[in-house]
């Protein structure tokens, strides 16, 4: 069926409730309208589903939900009787839609005699991982769209391990999808049928304390600045009880929650763009730790998986810190402390994606620890852990990315805005004690390995017309790359999609500079963005800044001359 078919199918189909129809009779004049919510399924990838909150097969709504369940659903039941019988954990956040979405997917699951541990309210996002592990499921879901603008939701698969959905499963599910020929096919029961039954369970309290005693019990040191003054935000998202009762517990008693963020709101009304690795998300955090005194600022997004930081300065303003910057701090906070303890054990590796700067290299290998790299996305950073569960080969320490995702240990088996906010907070302590701030500790370390610079563009192309532009703009940067910058010349160019590299394919371009200096040009797996990643390193910060600014004027002449 074309999209035209799609929408009046889903019109006048009575199988769809009455709002559903409704929603999409008042667009019947707009084709514009009607072609962005059919043309296309909303696909599953390896991330789940994520898109706009709305009728249509192209967005997040109940029977999007529940078809995408029904397909793991059925791979679920084809690894046999035990996998039914450990069955699926389920978690959701905050915002529109998200408790109905997992109320079905449970719904379906026990339908298809799949039990399932429901939770009763929002949670973090790693905490599902960590649940996971802790009640030996087979599967997990959770509901969230992660920092995503609050039109959005999504659907994140995980398996056995407690790491999100490979290629193998998540092929295995849309193979599955893909037979369901229609929504009737479906299998739902009754939320109060699935728990008479015994085959919805909701999940103990005890889980939750589980899991912050394990975190508490990551911590390095505690001969640390405990009056250390914080200003933390949830973004009115899930992180609140969880980060606020993790840093009571390791006795930090200055820790000021922004007011306005604390309480869930799916509308994030005082924020909009809901992604603390955007500097405008601590707008109300900066107001609030002057009035504070703060020595840090703390910010998590919507599902807690991700944190971002910003430091007082010596002019008392505060300094914001990238992904990169938070990385490389952690990695020299963690290694360095372990190493004074003796406890870096001789086969211990750190896990980057192939986007995040080099600064932790050069850390590490003063450490003799190894650094792996892996694509974009914790899929994979967390799944070198399950690799090296089986292998031996090495011991996970710490994995993180560019886009403030960081975790330590491997008990959860996703980026953790908890485990990170305790970490973070505790290694500013430590400095703090020292009469430091992180800002003049990441400046010991860039006179110590030279200055590593980096630069994120996102560029926003929304829609069918931005779609196809990304891949206009991909396929000239392969044919037709850039081989010099000023004095910067090309000397090396990994395709990730064509080339055999120790990674999976992945349409990714990075190209190497005979100076150090990089970039990466990759469209985002879960928004309608392109990104440049831009890295360059000198022991002088002026020259490092340049080439940054030199390569970005560059890059960016190429993709607006690609229309």
């Amino acid at each position: 069926m074309d999209y035209l078919e799609k929408y009046k199918y889903w019109l006048t189909n009575e199988f769809f409730d009455i709002d559903i129809r409704k929603e999409l009779e008042a667009i019947k004049d707009d084709e514009e309208e009607i072609k962005s919510r059919f043309y296309k399924d909303l696909t599953f990838g390896t991330a789940g589903l994520r898109g706009i909150i709305g009728a249509g097969t192209n967005r997040m709504n109940k029977y999007t939900v529940a078809l995408a369940t029904q397909g793991l659903a059925n791979t679920i039941l084809n690894k046999g009787e035990e996998a039914r019988n450990r069955g699926v954990a389920i978690a959701y956040d905050v915002r529109h839609f998200s408790k109905e979405f997992a109320t079905i997917a449970a719904r379906v699951l026990a339908a298809n005699n799949i039990v399932v541990y429901l939770f009763n309210d929002i949670r973090p996002t790693p905490l599902l991982s960590y649940t996971i592990r802790k009640l030996g499921t087979v599967s997990g879901i959770v509901i969230t769209a992660s920092h995503n603008p609050k039109d959005y939701n999504g659907y994140k698969v995980y398996w056995e391990e407690g790491s999100q959905i490979l290629d193998d499963i998540a092929s295995q599910i849309l193979e599955n999808i893909n037979k369901i020929k229609d929504f009737s096919q479906i299998n739902i029961m009754g939320l109060e049928e699935g728990i008479e039954k015994g085959l919805i369970k909701y999940i103990d309290k005890e889980v939750d304390e589980d899991y912050i005693q394990k975190v508490i019990n990551s911590s390095l040191r505690d001969d640390i600045d405990k009056k250390i003054s914080i200003v933390y935000s949830p973004l009115n998202g899930t992180g609140n009880k969880f980060v606020r009762r993790v840093l009571k517990d390791r006795g930090f008693s200055n820790v000021f929650v922004v007011p306005e963020q604390e309480n869930p709101d799916p509308d994030f009304k005082t924020v909009g763009y809901p992604n603390p690795e955007d500097i405008k998300a601590f707008e109300y955090s900066k107001r609030y730790g002057k009035e504070k005194g703060a020595d840090i600022l703390l910010a998590t997004d919507p599902d807690c998986d991700r944190v971002g930081c910003m430091v007082k300065g010596k002019n008392g303003e505060f300094v914001s810190l990238n992904g990169n910057e938070i990385g490389a701090l952690l990695v020299n906070y963690i290694l360095s402390t372990r190493h004074q303890l003796g406890t870096i054990p001789g086969n211990a590796a750190i896990v980057k994606s192939i986007v995040t700067g080099d600064l932790s290299k050069a850390i590490a290998e003063k450490y003799n620890v190894k650094v792996i790299e892996t694509l974009t996305g914790f899929k994979h950073i967390c799944g070198k852990a399950n690799e090296f569960d089986k292998t031996k080969e090495h011991t996970f320490i710490f994995g993180y990315e560019e886009s403030i995702g960081y975790v330590y240990d491997t008990f959860v088996r996703d980026k953790d805005g908890v485990i990170s906010s305790m970490l973070i907070v505790e290694m500013a302590a430590y400095y703090k004690k020292q009469g430091k701030t992180l800002l003049d500790v990441l400046e010991e370390l860039y006179n110590e390995h030279g200055y590593y610079l980096n630069k994120l563009i996102s560029i926003v192309l929304e829609g069918i017309e931005g779609s196809e532009r990304i891949e206009r703009i991909m396929e000239s940067f392969r044919k037709d790359p850039i081989t010099e910058i000023n004095d910067m010349k090309l000397i090396k160019t990994i395709d990730y999609l064509k080339d055999e590299t120790d990674t999976p394919r992945s349409n990714v371009l990075k190209y190497f500079f005979d100076d150090n200096s990089w970039y990466a040009v990759r469209p985002s797996g879960t928004e309608p963005k392109l990104k440049i990643y831009i890295y360059t390193r000198d022991h002088k910060k002026n020259l490092a800044e340049k080439k940054i600014k030199d390569i970005e004027e560059k890059v960016m002449d190429k993709i607006e001359s690609i229309k």
